[in-house]
């Protein structure tokens, strides 16, 4: 699903003992500063942890609900939050966790290991197709043996097993006001993170500060209203510029961006922040067309990623050459190496006359902007301009909406295609494990047994996640010849913010959370 460079790899951390950072445990959370009103374009899917798998609905489950574990500003290794302390044993299998003390929920209800347990196997009886359980095949049963202490075993080793218990995934319920067996649905939520959802409704959603609060975030306003514009980035833009709202993240258009930071305005500040979102541009294998290795081969020697991101993106993306973004563990330069970074026709030529193909190539690019924004058609349409202009390629652009285009890859109809990817946590195996073998979220056909019954389970076992490095490469190595995807970009992130609002850089990292409790207004 789920969101670089200045980020640190993982390390050796989770092979030891987690323990408790700095921060608060006396519950004297009631917040300072200005209220802030954010505006996003992204809508808010659910309120409910069990179902919600999207970057709006995470965003509201991280800054109301506490997870076991956390992300600090800046890392990519996870932290205690509401645990006091976790640890592996048996190997990787086991993962053991101890409570801080005085936890409760925004109702005054105490929060023990029996709403830690009931919260996992809440979300895993209902296992929602638009929610998180998807990540815990590895998940066998929870034990809560005592109060303080939450038990999780695993059916195979899993190092990254902590990682995923400290995104959204991880969001603790009050047992006693979530049903044990189906969704909640009055859009009403209760946990213990730093803010109380007090009302939601389609246009916005309003939260204060949770004064019960007992966790390691330090809150620097008074409260938060986040606005939702349901895709209309010139409302967005509007808003801002009429100071409407405080905020503007995730929806202006690069265009926006680029005017902004252009103009003369001394009013709105821009904060550029580290990214792993990506996109790919994905192959049907079992098309008549793509499922050729040498028209696959031709389309990498052809596609000028800079030109896409000077021209479409107004330089708000960076060139993606890798399946491992820049920043995360692992990441190399595989698809540069092996096909440069400028288009070379005659090297295209040379791979599809070795296939006897001699003929232009025909074929057809799908988008769809109602998932990956208006830019996306754009961009499309530019590679085919790529890809004709070279005389080897008829290709044309058709886009469709989000319902038709994701029933239209599962029937096999497409050959090429887009998918971005916005990472649940970050760590390489959330870069690899969903894209590749049986059921993988590409919908593309491809299986590499290397890949899936090797290296995916043998990297995901190792606890020090910076000792996968050299199998990883080798993962994207395999895959820059075999072309089943062919990254395109890694997004960089943005919040557009209007004087005296302060915090934001510690907002956009490539945990891809965005925490309401950093920002501050004066």
């Amino acid at each position: 699903m789920r969101n670089q460079w200045l980020v640190p790899p993982l390390g050796v951390g989770l092979a030891a003992a987690l323990l408790t950072g700095c921060g608060s445990d006396d519950g004297e959370n009631a917040g300072s500063g200005d209220a802030v009103v954010v505006g996003m374009s992204d809508d808010v899917q659910a309120t409910d942890p069990a179902s919600g798998y999207d970057p709006g609905s995470w965003l509201l489950f991280n800054n109301v609900f506490q997870s076991l574990l956390s992300f600090p500003s800046g890392s990519t290794e996870p932290e205690p939050e509401a645990a006091k302390e976790c640890h592996f044993s048996n190997g990787t299998t086991v993962y053991t966790c101890t409570l801080r003390d005085g936890l409760e929920f925004s109702n005054g209800d105490a929060l023990t290991s029996k709403d830690v347990k009931f919260s996992f196997d809440r979300m895993m009886k209902i296992d929602d197709d638009a929610g998180p359980a998807v990540m815990f095949p590895m998940l066998d049963k929870v034990l809560a043996p005592n109060d303080k202490t939450v038990v999780f075993k695993l059916k195979y080793a899993d190092a990254t097993f902590p990682s995923k218990i400290a995104s959204g995934a991880g969001s603790i319920v009050d047992r006693r006001e979530y049903p044990a067996d189906k969704l909640r649905t009055d859009g009403k939520a209760v946990g213990s993170g730093p803010y109380r959802l007090d009302s939601y409704s389609k246009n916005e959603a309003d939260f204060s500060v949770n004064a019960t609060y007992n966790g390691t975030a330090e809150v620097k306003n008074s409260g938060v209203t986040l606005k939702f514009f349901h895709g209309d980035q010139a409302a967005l833009k509007k808003s801002l510029l009429d100071a409407d709202v405080d905020v503007a993240y995730r929806g202006l258009a690069a265009k926006d961006i680029s005017g902004i930071r252009e103009s003369d305005s001394t009013d709105i500040d821009i904060v550029q922040g580290s990214s792993a979102e990506v996109q790919h541009l994905v192959f049907n294998m079992n098309d008549p067309v793509v499922g050729k290795l040498a028209v696959r081969k031709a389309m990498a020697y052809l596609i000028d990623r800079d030109a896409l991101i000077s021209d479409v993106y107004d330089n708000t993306t960076t060139s993606l050459y890798s399946i491992i973004p820049a920043g995360i563990t692992g990441h190399n330069t595989a698809f540069f190496d092996t096909y440069g970074d400028r288009p070379d026709r005659a090297k295209a030529q040379a791979a599809l006359r070795a296939d006897g193909i001699t003929g232009k190539v025909k074929l057809t690019l799908w988008s769809t902007p109602s998932r990956y924004g208006p830019a996306t058609d754009a961009e499309f349409k530019a590679i085919a301009k790529q890809l004709n202009a070279s005389g080897l390629f008829d290709a044309d652009v058709k886009s469709v909406e989000i319902s038709q285009y994701e029933r239209d890859i599962a029937s096999g109809k497409y050959g090429v295609y887009v998918k971005g990817w916005v990472p649940d946590y970050p760590d390489p195996d959330n870069f690899t494990q969903p894209f590749f073998g049986k059921g993988n979220v590409l919908g593309n056909n491809y299986d590499n047994s290397t890949i899936t019954n090797t290296i995916v389970p043998d990297t995901a076992a190792q606890t020090d996640r910076s000792g996968t490095t050299e199998e990883y490469e080798r993962l994207q190595d395999i895959v820059a010849q075999q072309l089943p995807i062919l990254p395109l970009w890694q997004a960089k992130q943005y919040a557009l913010v209007r004087d005296g609002v302060y915090g934001l850089e510690n907002c956009l990292d490539a945990s891809t959370v965005f925490r309401f409790w950093e920002i501050s207004k004066s």
